[in-house]
């Protein structure tokens, strides 16, 4: 398929189905698709750091940007490719905006939205990760300080900003297909 853009970003809170998303979208539109902490852990693991992720989370932060920007440089050097990442994750210093805006360049940012609800039940769910179990007041600040981060990269990269809601896992899927195949993406 012959797409408007080379890199899309997938951006949401832990829970909101991002990667679900994210993997039948991609294969349903036949572009590559990159999970963002995975690629971090796949480098981390290959240079011994971390076996897990709470292990490459608890390394210094220092070393984390390492592996944060050797992510970011690999995905930069890829055509056509979907990026699922948090785009402003929680730490121990506080939020931090996981997007490498000094090292990739989009052409365009896709926020998916749930309600806390849905996110709550997908995050108990998910026996395959620690998820955190947020207060409602929590959520909706991480959520408005990701929309408002996202946003502003937005403008930064100059390229389009979508936000779509997932309350329905088909109804979401055809609605990101459509913004990735859209033939007026520009930048």
């Amino acid at each position: 398929m012959d797409f408007s853009w080379n890199l899309a970003i997938v951006v949401g809170v832990p829970g909101v189905g991002k990667t679900s998303l994210c993997k039948s979208v991609s294969r349903a539109v036949g572009c590559h698709y990159i999970n963002y902490g995975d690629l971090m852990l796949e480098i981390a693991q290959t240079n011994n750091l971390a076996s897990n992720d709470d292990e490459m989370f608890s390394l210094d932060i220092d070393i984390q940007e390492k592996i944060w920007k050797t992510a970011a440089l690999q995905i930069k050097e890829l055509n056509y490719v979907l990026v699922d990442l948090h785009g402003v994750d929680q730490s121990n210093i506080g939020y931090i905006i996981s997007l490498p805006i000094e090292i990739i360049d989009p052409d365009l940012i896709c926020m998916i939205q749930a309600s806390y609800e849905d996110v709550l039940e997908r995050r108990i769910r998910d026996k395959t990760k620690k998820r955190i179990i947020e207060s409602f007041k929590t959520f909706k600040n991480h959520e408005n300080i990701l929309r408002n981060s996202m946003g502003i990269s937005s403008v930064i990269y100059g390229c389009n900003f979508f936000i779509i809601e997932n309350n329905d896992f088909i109804e979401c899927r055809e609605k990101l297909i459509e913004v990735l195949t859209e033939k007026t993406v520009q930048k």
